[in-house]
């Protein structure tokens, strides 16, 4: 819910949290049925998402009308939407929160997508290279990846080259102390229902948490296809999961980026 600098839909300077952005560029590339995860007690996304008429009329009575008409474009996509929100019980890592929304997807394919992570593109294209990459290998999990200085702070992967920005996975591993590689995952996924069969298989980690990056890796031992997709030149990953990123996240759109 932390919010970035963005623009606004007549292109003046706004902020939003960098969760709602996921959402509408989601939308905008077509995507409306959402399932957020969110932890016990914790509603403020959930308040986020609920329309409030009564608050754009009081933006209206106080001639705010930019902020008003930008509140009712949002509220429209919500509206057009299907939003399920589900309880995460107790924080046990990514792979769990994950696990949490089997019931909603059910049997078909999906995306995931971290609250803190976005990527940012031309049309949001590189959501369809995902999907394109995930239907053309017949993958049973597929995620975007990007060569960084230090490795150790995030999923790393070993891949063999199977054409341009795209990797067979071998392996991969969460914040290695010596990663095997500079290829760190970002966390947008495609994934089959596989990948719950494989999160019941892991076992939590030495903080009691189960590892999404651990179940990916108890497909790839179970011989299932897993492929990774580099981000390319024309694509910016903008993250918050840090101070010092959530720094660089405020200052990008002095580049243009967002």
């Amino acid at each position: 819910m932390l919010p970035i600098f963005t623009r606004s839909l007549n292109g003046q300077l706004c902020l939003k949290p960098l969760l709602q952005l996921v959402f509408e560029k989601l939308y905008d590339a077509g995507f409306r049925q959402f399932c957020f995860i969110v932890g016990r007690g914790k509603r403020s996304i959930e308040d986020h998402f609920t329309v409030d008429n009564n608050f754009i009329e009081h933006l209206k009575d106080n001639n705010k009308f930019q902020l008003a008409n930008e509140l009712e474009g949002f509220y429209e996509k919500v509206r057009s939407s299907s939003l399920v929100f589900v309880n995460q019980p107790q924080p046990r890592g990514f792979g769990d929160a994950v696990y949490q929304a089997e019931p909603f997807t059910g049997k078909e394919a999906f995306l995931v997508h971290a609250g803190d992570d976005l990527i940012i593109s031309r049309n949001n294209a590189h959501l369809m290279r995902l999907v394109n990459i995930f239907e053309k290998y017949d993958a049973d999990a597929a995620l975007f990846v990007e060569k960084v200085k230090d490795p150790s702070k995030y999923g790393v992967i070993v891949g063999e080259k199977m054409g341009k920005k795209v990797y067979q996975v071998k392996k991969i591993v969460e914040k290695p102390s010596s990663p095997p590689s500079d290829i760190a995952t970002v966390a947008v996924y495609a994934f089959n229902p596989k990948i719950y069969r494989a999160i019941e298989k892991t076992r939590p980690d030495k903080n009691d948490e189960i590892q999404l990056t651990d179940a990916i890796q108890q497909l790839i031992d179970q011989g299932c296809n897993v492929y990774a997709l580099e981000l390319n030149h024309s694509e910016k990953r903008i993250e918050i999961g840090t101070p010092e990123s959530y720094l660089a996240a405020l200052s990008a759109f002095r580049s243009k980026v967002i």
